[in-house]
C-alpha cells in the first residue's frame, strides 16, 4: 500500500481571516513536497484549482521544481482538468519534469473538473463537458502511447495534429496516466474500458460506499480484455494526523470551517456543521482526522472494501499552519505507513 499526501496549494491566512499572499502558499506547497520525500512518503499529489485560496493553478510546473529537488517521492497531479487545457502541453510540462525526476516518478491524473472555475477563465463552455473531457483524454493517452515523437491526431475540440512533433518524450516510455473521478459511475466504466488505473475522491459520506464502482471499474476492465498492472485504484481523502486525535480534530476544524464557508459562496454549499465535521472524523466517516493508529486502521478497513494500493491524503485546507501540515506529513510517514504495512501482513 503507498501511502501519500495531496494539495492545492493552501493560502495561509492573518490573524483577521485574510488571505496571504499565493505565492507564500506556492512556496509553502514546494517545502511540503520536499518534507514528504525526506520523511519517506511514498506519493505526493497536486491538484489543479484556480482560487485565491488554492492557487496550485498549474500542477506540471509545481511537479517539474519537486522533480529536482526530491529523489524518491512519486509525484503526479491530482488532478489535471484537461477538459479545459489542451493535451499536448499538460503532457509536455509532466515529460519535462519526469526528465527533470530521472525518469520513472512522475504521473498525470486526469480529471474533468468536479470545481468548473476553469470553464470561464479559459472560455469553454459548459454545455461541451463531456466531448472536452472524452476528446482530450484520447489525445493524452494518445501521446503517451505514441512509439516516436510525431503524432497524427484529429477531434473536434482542437486543431488537428499531422505527423507533429510532441517532445520531450518520458525517459522510461509511457508514463502512468490515471483517471479521476469522484464516484461517477460512468466514469468507473470508462476507466476501466480504456484500461486506466482509476483514482476515487471520496470527500463525505461513508468511504465503503464506494466498493461497488470499484467492482464495475475491475469488471469493466475485465470485460475489455485490460488485466494487467495498470488495473488498479488509488483513494484520495480528507485527513489530518496528529499525536492525538483531540489535537487532529482541533487542528483540522478552522480550515474545514473556512473552506466549507467558501465552498457555499461559490456552490451553494449548507453552512458547516461542527456535528457533521465530527460524524465524519469517526468512523465510518470520509475523514481520516486522528493519531497514526486510528488513522492506519481506518486505512486497512477500506482496504478490504476497495482493495486499493494507494490511499493519500489533503490535509492542509483552509489555512492549516505550516507546522502542524509538515508534523503530519512526517507522522503519515514514519508511523502510519508502517502501522498498515503491519496490519495488511497480519491479514494476507
Amino acid at each position: 500500500m503507498e501511502i501519500g499526501a495531496y494539495s492545492f496549494g493552501d493560502t495561509p491566512l492573518n490573524p483577521d481571516g485574510s488571505h496571504r499572499s499565493t505565492a507564500e502558499a506556492l512556496r509553502n506547497l514546494f517545502d511540503a513536497i520536499v518534507h514528504a520525500d525526506a520523511a519517506g512518503l511514498d506519493y505526493f499529489g497536486v491538484g489543479e484549482h484556480h482560487t485565491v485560496s488554492m492557487p496550485a493553478s498549474s500542477p506540471g510546473a509545481v511537479i517539474a521544481a519537486a522533480a529536482g529537488a526530491t529523489t524518491q517521492i512519486k509525484l503526479g497531479s491530482a488532478a489535471s482538468i484537461i477538459s479545459t487545457d489542451d493535451p499536448v502541453r499538460v503532457y509536455q510540462q509532466f515529460a519535462i519534469a519526469d526528465a527533470i525526476s530521472g525518469g520513472g516518478r512522475v504521473e498525470i491524473t486526469a480529471g474533468r473538473g468536479s470545481s468548473v472555475e476553469t470553464f470561464p477563465l479559459f472560455g469553454y463552455d459548459m454545455a461541451a463537458y463531456d466531448q472536452l473531457f472524452a476528446e482530450k483524454l484520447d489525445l493524452l493517452m494518445r501521446i503517451n502511447t505514441n512509439k516516436d515523437e510525431y503524432l497524427t491526431w484529429s477531434g473536434s475540440v482542437r486543431p488537428a495534429l499531422d505527423n507533429l512533433a510532441v517532445v520531450p518524450r518520458p525517459v522510461n516510455g509511457p508514463m502512468p496516466i490515471w483517471l479521476a473521478t469522484g464516484g461517477n459511475a460512468g466514469s468507473s466504466a470508462r476507466a476501466g474500458q480504456l484500461g486506466l488505473p482509476i483514482s476515487y475522491g471520496i470527500i463525505g459520506g461513508v468511504p465503503h460506499r464506494f466498493a461497488p464502482l470499484a467492482q464495475l471499474y475491475r469488471a469493466s476492465a475485465e470485460q475489455a480484455g485490460h488485466t494487467g498492472e495498470n488495473i488498479k485504484v488509488s483513494v484520495a481523502a480528507l485527513g489530518l494526523v496528529a499525536p492525538t486525535k483531540k489535537e487532529a480534530l482541533e487542528r483540522f476544524y478552522p480550515g474545514w470551517h473556512n473552506v466549507n464557508v467558501e465552498m457555499g459562496r461559490l456552490r451553494g454549499w449548507p453552512a458547516p456543521d461542527k456535528k457533521a465535521y465530527l460524524a465524519q472524523a469517526e468512523a465510518p466517516g470520509a475523514y481520516y482526522i486522528g493519531n497514526p493508529d486510528e488513522v492506519a486502521e481506518r486505512i486497512v478497513h477500506l482496504h478490504d472494501y476497495m482493495g486499493h494500493m494507494r490511499h493519500f491524503l489533503q490535509m492542509d485546507v483552509g489555512g492549516l499552519p505550516q507546522e502542524h501540515y509538515l508534523e503530519s506529513l512526517t507522522l503519515l510517514a514514519t508511523e502510519v505507513k508502517p502501522r498498515v504495512e503491519r496490519l495488511l501482513a497480519r491479514s494476507n
